[in-house]
């Protein structure tokens, strides 16, 4: 069982970066999607905006309530989202849910950053806060797609 000092050293100093320092905090004014994720167990919230051209992304903006873990995680992903493609985007996202609940491999690069966020495997009341940014991504994503194949 893990006992507070585990959970303290979970938010490593590198963690607590990453939460200080979201990128693309600012929503985007036109967007081609808009998918909001709420965490039920501790009530953290993602809100994202994606553009998209041609399959790829080309602009994000992210509004972001979580704990530091969730921050951390929303840090990385829009860091790396820019130039992404959905399968990519699906495979960060099924990558580091398989990291967190079965030790899977680290996310491919440029997800690779969520690696930061391992140690949280053994926490997995935070699971749905870290996987909230990446879950909206991909909800967008499939926005998008039916939009055009519409």
């Amino acid at each position: 069982m893990s006992t507070d000092t585990d959970l303290i050293k979970l938010y490593s100093g590198r963690i607590l970066e990453l939460a200080a320092d979201l990128p693309h905090t600012e929503r985007l004014e036109a967007p081609d999607a808009t998918v909001k994720k709420r965490s039920p167990l501790c009530g953290s919230t993602v809100t994202v905006d994606i553009a998209v051209s041609d399959g790829v992304v080309t602009g994000y903006g992210q509004d972001v309530k979580a704990c530091a873990l969730g921050q951390a995680a929303a840090s990385v992903v829009g860091s790396a989202i820019i130039g992404r493609t959905q399968p990519e985007i699906v495979a960060a996202r099924d990558a580091l849910k398989a990291m967190l609940k079965a030790d899977g491999p680290t996310p491919a690069a440029p997800f690779d950053g969520l690696e930061v966020l391992r140690p949280a495997a053994a926490y997995k009341n935070r699971h749905a806060s870290i996987l909230l940014s990446l879950d909206a991504a991909c909800e967008a994503m499939e926005q998008v797609q039916q939009s055009q194949s519409a």
